[in-house]
C-alpha cells in the first residue's frame, strides 16, 4: 500500500492526523464500530446493559480479547483509554461534560454512568472520525493526553512491527495470531476482522508518479490518493481499478488562528472569509469538476445536514470582485497593521500544497502580508498545536481537510468545537456555538436536527468560526487482480477481510 502521506505521529489519541488513525485501526480495537449502514454495532463488547433512567451503561468485555503482549484485556484498560481519549476527542468531551463516573465492576465489566441521559453515547464510541476511541493498556492510557505514547500493545487484528518502522520509508504490520474476531460479518469497522494477509506494508513515496508507476508494475497493491489527472492512465492500466471508497468525500478547512492578531478580530476573519475562492482553490487542487463541488455549509453538503443558511447574506456566492472589495474594506476596519501572517504550507500532499498556496495569492489579493512557513504534513502538525504568537513559533493559517461523514456531524467532529484554548487548534470560542451543539445532540428527530444546524450554520459562518474551502471526493486505485474483500469505510482503510490472490 503506498498511503496518503508518512506516518510520523503513533499516537492515534494525541493528534487527529488521519495516518494515525490508520495505524490505529490496524493494531488497536474499539468498543463499538461503525457498519457499513453507519449503524454502531459492538466490538470489543460482548453485551451492554442500559438502565431504566438510561442514565447507567454497563459494559462487558467479550471474551478472548489479548494485548498483543499475551496479557488479557481488562475493563480498567478500557476506563483508562476512554478517560485519555474524551480529553482530545470533541465527541468525547461533549459526553464526559455528562459523565458523572466510570466505574469498573470486576475484571470485564465497567460502567459509564450519567448525570443525565445522553443519546450519543454508543455513537461517540463507535465513530470513524479522528481520533477515534481506541482501546490501550492502562499504564499507556495514563500517559497525559497531550504528550505522545512511547509504547505501542493494541489487541487489534494486526501487530505494529516495530523493529521494521522506517518514518519517511516504511511501516510494516504482521497477522495477531491470538486475535479473536466477531463471529458477524466484516462490515465497516465492525464484525469480524478475519486477517487473510500475512504483513501489510506500508511504502511511502511522495512522488505521485513513482507511486502510479509502481502500481502499474505491480510493485504495490493500492494507491490511497492518486491525483486526479493521473486517473485515465490508471484506470486504462491492465488489472487496475480506480474506485470512490468514501463517498462522502472530504470536507476542506482553512483553519485561522483565534488567539492572536489579525485574526482575534471579527473584521479581519470576515475578510479572509471574502476574500477565499472555493471554486479558485478546488480548480487547481483537484482539477476535474466531476470530483469536487463549492459548499456553503460547515456540515457537509449532500448529507442531512448539509444547509447552506447563511452562505448569501455574507456575500459567499457573489462575484469575486465584489467580494474582495468588501474583504478589502473590512481589513481597514479591523485595524491590520500589515504585519506578516504565518501560513503554515504542507507541500508533501498534493491537495495540501496546491490549497495553500491559492489561500496565500487570495489573501495577498486584498492586502494581507503572507509569509508561507513550507515544510512536509508531519512538521504542519506539530507546529499547529503551538499556541504561540507566530513570531514566536505558532502560526495565522493552516490548511487541512476531513472526511465528509466526520464534518456532517456537529458534535463527532473536532473541529466544530467553540471551546477557546481547549477547542481544536485555531482556538474559536464562542458561547453560542456551544449551545447550539448541545441543543443539536438533545433534539429528538431529523427534522428537529436540520432545524438547530439551520441556525447553526448561519451563526458559525458570521463569527467565521473556519472557512471551508469546498468538498471532494479521492478515488483510490487498487490491483482488482490480486485484492477481494477490501472493504468501504469512510476516514479508515481496513486490511482485516482483504484476501491477496494471486
Amino acid at each position: 500500500m503506498v498511503p496518503q502521506n508518512d506516518l510520523n505521529i503513533l499516537d492515534p489519541i494525541w493528534t487527529t492526523q488521519n495516518m494515525a488513525a490508520y495505524h490505529g485501526a490496524m493494531m488497536y480495537d474499539t468498543l463499538f464500530g461503525i457498519d457499513g449502514n453507519m449503524n454502531p454495532q459492538p466490538q470489543m463488547v460482548g453485551k451492554t446493559d442500559i438502565s431504566a433512567d438510561r442514565k447507567t451503561y454497563t459494559f462487558e468485555l467479550r471474551p478472548g480479547l489479548k494485548w498483543h503482549d499475551g496479557t488479557a484485556v481488562t475493563a480498567r484498560d478500557c476506563v483508562a483509554s476512554l478517560r485519555r481519549w474524551q480529553v482530545k476527542d470533541g465527541a468525547g468531551t461533549h459526553l464526559f461534560a455528562r459523565v458523572a463516573d466510570t466505574p469498573v465492576v470486576d475484571e470485564k465489566t465497567f460502567r459509564i454512568v450519567l448525570k443525565e441521559p445522553y443519546g450519543l453515547l454508543i455513537d461517540a464510541l463507535a465513530k470513524t472520525s479522528t481520533p477515534v476511541c481506541f482501546m490501550m493498556k492502562a499504564e499507556i492510557a495514563a500517559t497525559d493526553p497531550n504528550t505522545q505514547i512511547t509504547r505501542h500493545i493494541g489487541s487489534g487484528p494486526f501487530k505494529f512491527v516495530e523493529a521494521e518502522y522506517r518514518q519517511g520509508s516504511r511501516v510494516v504490520y504482521e497477522r495477531n495470531p491470538d486475535y479473536v474476531p466477531r463471529s458477524e460479518a466484516a462490515s465497516g469497522i465492525a464484525g469480524g476482522k478475519r486477517v487473510l494477509l500475512d504483513r501489510v506494508i506500508w511504502d511511502i513515496m511522495p512522488d505521485a508518479q513513482t507511486a502510479a508507476s509502481a502500481l502499474q508494475a505491480g510493485e504495490v497493491d493500492f494507491f490511497e490518493v492518486p491525483p486526479i489527472e493521473l486517473l485515465p492512465v490508471l484506470s486504462a492500466a491492465s488489472g487496475v481499478k480506480v474506485e470512490v471508497f468514501n463517498k462522502f468525500g472530504n470536507v476542506g478547512y482553512c483553519r485561522l488562528n483565534h488567539l492572536h492578531p489579525p485574526f482575534n478580530n471579527l473584521a479581519a476573519r470576515r475578510a479572509a472569509q471574502l476574500a477565499i475562492n472555493q471554486e479558485d482553490i478546488q480548480r487547481a487542487a483537484v482539477g476535474n469538476p466531476s470530483y469536487y463541488q463549492t459548499c456553503g455549509s460547515h456540515f457537509t453538503c449532500g448529507s442531512p445536514m448539509g444547509m447552506e443558511d447563511g452562505s448569501e447574506a455574507l456575500m459567499l456566492k457573489a462575484p469575486m470582485a465584489q467580494r474582495q472589495a468588501r474583504a478589502r474594506e473590512l481589513l481597514k476596519e479591523s485595524g491590520y497593521d500589515g504585519k506578516p501572517i504565518v501560513c503554515l504550507h504542507a507541500t508533501s500532499i498534493h491537495v495540501m500544497n496546491q490549497t495553500m498556496l491559492v489561500i496565500a495569492q487570495n489573501l495577498r489579493q486584498v492586502g494581507f502580508n503572507v509569509q508561507l512557513a513550507s515544510t512536509d504534513w508531519g512538521a504542519v502538525v506539530t507546529r499547529r498545536s503551538n499556541q504561540n504568537p507566530p513570531d514566536q513559533g505558532g502560526w495565522n493559517v493552516f490548511f487541512t481537510w476531513g472526511g465528509g461523514n466526520a464534518t456532517a456531524n456537529p458534535i463527532a467532529l473536532s473541529a466544530h468545537a467553540a471551546n477557546g484554548k481547549t477547542a481544536w487548534f485555531g482556538w474559536p470560542e464562542n458561547a453560542q456555538t456551544e449551545l447550539m451543539r448541545t441543543e443539536w445532540s438533545a433534539a429528538p428527530t431529523l427534522e428537529a436536527r436540520q432545524a438547530v444546524v439551520r441556525r447553526l450554520n448561519k451563526h458559525m459562518t458570521d463569527y467565521v468560526h473556519d472557512i471551508k474551502t469546498g468538498q471532494w471526493v479521492g478515488p483510490v486505485a487498487y490491483r482488482a487482480d490480486r485484492l477481494r474483500g477490501l472493504i468501504q469505510v469512510p476516514e479508515v482503510i481496513p486490511w482485516w477481510n482483504v484476501e491477496r490472490y494471486a
